[in-house]
């Protein structure tokens, strides 16, 4: 590894990597960072708690966060690990469906659990529609940038830029753009533009600097006032989001997380999106991004790379930004003449109540054009020796008639609406023992994801399943990486075992 990338500047400095100083030498990272965490999920017996209910997500950010860690020669903390954002920071061979009617199609799988001999894997795939690239509509993009002091630094504002910039190249010349930035007060430094003004747009980009505070609630008012000018300025049927880029918290303005929440939720019903991009590390505040994003039916992404911002903003430009599902929401029920315990793997911070999963007024996850949705359950059958609960000594005695159908495993709902409507449509599939969907070689590796988050994080559910074993299974199982991703996952498993754990 290099001790530091060259700069694109006139000067042609060293910018030393994140996480190492000057001379390539590994730094600790001064840290105020707030993670979105909760208790990992708990082993749930079906005779008591036969339904589990949660929102999709697409985030990836928990999984980056990661990686900038171990780069820079730590563990992460374990509130840092949100495991469903590591399966879900892959793509995997899930069958897409054919037209837009069906916006997206399910694909489910049960395969062996590689750390538990007594346990069974349910991989349950989602794959959103992908219409042509032609057919996209144009883009209204609002770049709303932190500007404030503590976006100075390499990693930061100077990373931004360069990201922007790779978006810019693959807008159509009838998209637009304006930039708001924000530090100590809210500035305009682009008015709408056309994406066919490009030496315009990057003008903008290199003429932002940093300082001052962080009034970011007041960048958000500025960034909605002119996305909904472009609105009504446009002809009918554009696509419409706020892209805000920051490292941290906002601390002027509207500083509580609820009132910030409330506003992007009155804001998003006007149609316009907002998705998340955090840059730099010390100050990240993980737990707002992706509030923020789920709320705005948004993505938040953590960029530690050109590579990076590369992988998640230049498909951004293509059909990706096209909303094909909103509020999509999983509901599994599981048979208690088959299966005698389960839990979901992640997901611990969308996890719904039985009753939100028929509730149109509770907000859910969106999948835009082309997205994979993956989660994992790991099961326990009837009669395994794995059970670690003791049976219920006054639970009826005898297994409900409805209960035994053919020996399904369990039953799986998906609830979802169609982008401005407020009416869900339901999918329902049963789950089948044996069932293979989904590609061995796919399983295979999310179950190495899976697993390698869930040691990092100290999950108790291994069974003495290492990270080692983790890169094993995931080294016979990289198939197509066009991107190199699943290769790179190797080697941070590989990092991570020679690192101890996080202070």
């Amino acid at each position: 590894m290099p001790l530091a990338r060259r700069s694109r500047q006139a000067d042609n400095a060293l910018i030393p990597l994140p996480g190492h100083d000057a001379r390539g030498i590994i730094v600790d990272v001064p840290t105020n960072e707030r993670f979105a965490t909760a208790p990992p999920n708990p082993l749930q017996q079906v005779a008591t708690a036969p339904v589990s209910t949660f929102s999709i997500d697409v985030d990836t950010a928990s999984y980056t966060l990661t990686r900038s860690y171990l780069n820079g020669g730590h563990r992460p903390p374990a509130a840092a690990v949100r495991v469903e954002e590591f399966i879900n920071y892959f793509d995997y061979a899930y069958p897409a469906p054919d037209t837009l009617e069906t916006p997206f199609r399910t694909s489910v799988s049960v395969t062996e659990t590689p750390w538990n001999a007594g346990t069974e894997l349910i991989q349950i795939g989602i794959k959103g529609y992908t219409p042509p690239a032609a057919d996209r509509p144009p883009l209204d993009l609002v770049f709303l940038i932190d500007t404030s002091g503590s976006m100075n630094a390499p990693n930061k504002l100077p990373l931004l830029r360069a990201a922007f910039r790779l978006l810019l190249t693959s807008l159509k010349p009838e998209d637009k753009v304006a930039i708001v930035t924000y530090a100590g007060s809210v500035g305009t430094a682009l008015e709408p533009t056309a994406a066919s003004e490009r030496a315009k747009i990057i003008a903008a980009l290199d003429n932002l600097s940093a300082g001052g505070g962080t009034a970011g609630a007041a960048g958000l008012q500025g960034a909605y006032t002119w996305a909904e000018q472009m609105a009504r300025d446009g002809e009918e049927g554009r696509l419409s989001r706020v892209i805000l880029a920051t490292d941290g918290d906002f601390n002027v303005g509207i500083s509580s997380d609820a009132a910030l929440k409330d506003y992007i939720s009155d804001r998003r019903d006007s149609g316009t999106y907002l998705s998340v991009l955090g840059f730099g590390r010390g100050n990240t505040n993980d737990a707002l991004m992706q509030a923020l994003a789920q709320i705005g039916y948004g993505h938040a992404a953590y960029i530690d790379t050109l590579a990076e911002a590369e992988r998640v903003l230049v498909p951004q430009a293509g059909s990706a930004l096209i909303p094909i599902a909103n509020d999509v929401k999983i509901q599994v029920e599981f048979n208690p003449a088959t299966v005698s315990e389960y839990r979901l793997i992640g997901y611990e911070t969308r996890t719904l109540r039985r009753e939100d999963f028929n509730n149109d007024r509770v907000d859910a996850g969106e999948i835009g054009a082309g997205h994979t949705v993956t989660a994992l359950y790991e099961v326990t059958p009837v009669g395994s020796p794995a059970a670690r609960l003791d049976p219920l000594r006054y639970a009826e005695s005898e297994t409900p008639a409805a209960a035994d159908r053919s020996g399904e495993l369990g039953f799986l709902r998906i609830r979802y609406k169609r982008p401005g409507e407020t009416e869900s449509q339901l999918i329902e599939t049963p789950i089948e023992p044996g069932m293979a969907e989904i590609p061995a070689s796919e399983t295979r590796f999310a179950a190495a994801i899976a697993g390698f988050g869930e040691a990092l994080r100290g999950s108790n559910y291994l069974e003495g399943w290492t990270i080692e074993d983790a890169a094993a299974l995931a080294g016979a199982n990289t198939g197509a990486d066009p991107w190199g991703s699943r290769s790179e996952a190797l080697r941070l498993m590989r990092l991570a075992t020679t690192l101890g754990n996080p202070n």
